[in-house]
């Protein structure tokens, strides 16, 4: 993946979108959880405020990923999204543990025979907002990411994702509450729980993958293997590694070519292979291709 100032600056567009609607929407949801007397509701904007400091995280991640390569850096500064992914992840995770303790704590009061507020309507409005507004911002944030190929912006993406079915929790919660069923609210709560905690452990996972050189899919190098045996001169392959590298891949490839041909035909050879799969796979960083004589 070649660095490309746009990616930058689309980049910054979108986080700076992000955080005037987070910031404004979180306002409008504490407002609504104070009036509505809504703890969800409540929980509900302080999860979306804290987007707002998950996607300065982004914006700074973004930003130092594609400052160019330095002689301390020869390969690049991309796997900084990788960390900014991480951060994004344990954020997802301690909002995740705060909104499930809360959750807990009013199932507890209500199991004892205690009593929760029972939310206003402007509670009921603020979580149909919210579910407009973030599943918006999702799609958004997703189209801005796959087109600069960035982890960190789709992973902020997929936090707006999460945000909207909170916001669908609270929805259930505050509906419930209003037709007379308290224990909605809770539970409601619980089960987003689940789905945000899933969200956060993916993005993880996939971030990790990146840090420590996983292997492309089958699939990628099966097709990368295609088009090398395309190549004219190419008897066969002896070796094909491929290793992530923030967004993009770097391939190392043993081919065997006719031992009877001089250095500049082998050379010939392994450059066209170079060639075809940078330009064949959108991503691929570098290629490298080692010649074995065949004889």
């Amino acid at each position: 993946m070649k660095s490309n100032p746009s990616c930058t600056r689309i980049a910054n567009v979108t986080s700076a979108v992000t955080i005037a609607v987070n910031f404004l929407l979180s306002a409008f949801k504490f407002l609504a959880g104070i009036l509505g007397q809504s703890s969800a509701m409540l929980s509900d904007a302080v999860h979306s405020a804290s987007d707002v400091l998950s996607t300065f995280v982004v914006l700074i991640g973004v930003n130092l990923s594609h400052k160019k390569a330095d002689k301390g850096h020869p390969y690049g500064h991309e796997r900084i999204e990788c960390i900014a992914s991480f951060v994004l992840a344990g954020m997802l995770f301690v909002t995740t543990f705060g909104i499930g303790a809360k959750a807990v704590e009013h199932i507890a009061l209500l199991a004892q025979g205690g009593a929760i507020p029972v939310p206003g309507g402007i509670a009921l409005l603020a979580a149909v907002v919210s579910i407009v507004v973030k599943e918006w911002m999702f799609w958004y944030t997703r189209a801005a990411a796959r087109k600069v190929r960035s982890g960190a912006l789709m992973a902020d993406a997929w936090h707006h994702r999460s945000d909207a079915l909170s916001s669908i929790g609270s929805l259930i919660g505050v509906g419930g509450a209003m037709l007379g069923f308290p224990i909605f609210d809770p539970i409601a709560s619980l089960l987003i729980c689940l789905l945000l905690a899933k969200t956060a452990f993916s993005i993880a996972r996939e971030a990790a993958g990146q840090l420590i050189d996983k292997a492309a899919d089958e699939e990628t190098v099966a097709r990368i293997a295609r088009e090398v045996c395309r190549c004219d001169g190419v008897l066969r392959i002896d070796d094909l590694k491929t290793r992530l590298y923030a967004n993009g891949m770097y391939v190392d490839v043993e081919i065997a070519a006719d031992g009877r041909l001089s250095l500049k035909e082998a050379h010939a050879i392994a450059e066209e292979v170079h060639q075809r799969i940078e330009h064949a796979f959108d991503g691929v960083k570098h290629c490298m291709v080692h010649v074995n004589p065949d004889f």
